[in-house]
């Protein structure tokens, strides 16, 4: 069987278009190929409007784990994260949800607390605050807030 070059480079062209097609469907659809490293803390939350699955969360800006799983405990969105394995969490640090600029992509904010107490896998992270409703916030700003023109008057 004579192989010309051609066909042998189309082959290999052809190969390559593969793996670069298989490493982007990877990375784009947040696949584990190794299983989930980090573990896991939990924080509960009135409202996490907008969080989804796959949202980073992030201290100082720094991406430190992502939001593995949503769910409703006792009328309270709780929301696990899974953290990086390097990093560790005080237990009084405090999460919120907040967007990338006004209409942007929602992450938890996870800012340091400063005990030398230690989340366990599986811990609870005990001070959260929930997103403002942007519309509420829009609705107040150009309606202004009607109890305090009655309280003037």
């Amino acid at each position: 069987m004579n192989h010309s070059r051609t066909d042998i480079m189309v082959g290999i062209f052809v190969l390559a278009g593969a793996i670069c097609l298989g490493y982007l469907a990877i990375r784009l659809g947040k696949v584990e190929l190794f299983g989930a490293t980090g573990y896991v803390v939990y924080a509960d939350f009135s409202s996490v409007a907008g969080l989804k699955v796959g949202d980073p969360a992030e201290i100082a800006g720094v991406r430190i784990g992502k939001v593995e799983s949503l769910g409703l405990v006792d009328d309270r969105a709780r929301v696990a994260i899974r953290v990086d394995p390097n990093v560790k969490l005080q237990d009084d640090v405090i999460a919120s949800v907040r967007a990338r600029g006004l209409i942007g992509d929602k992450f938890v904010l996870i800012a340091p607390g400063a005990s030398d107490n230690i989340i366990a896998p599986g811990g609870k992270i005990r001070e959260t605050e929930s997103p403002q409703d942007i519309t509420d916030l829009i609705g107040k700003f150009v309606g202004g807030d009607l109890t305090s023109k009655k309280d003037e008057q």
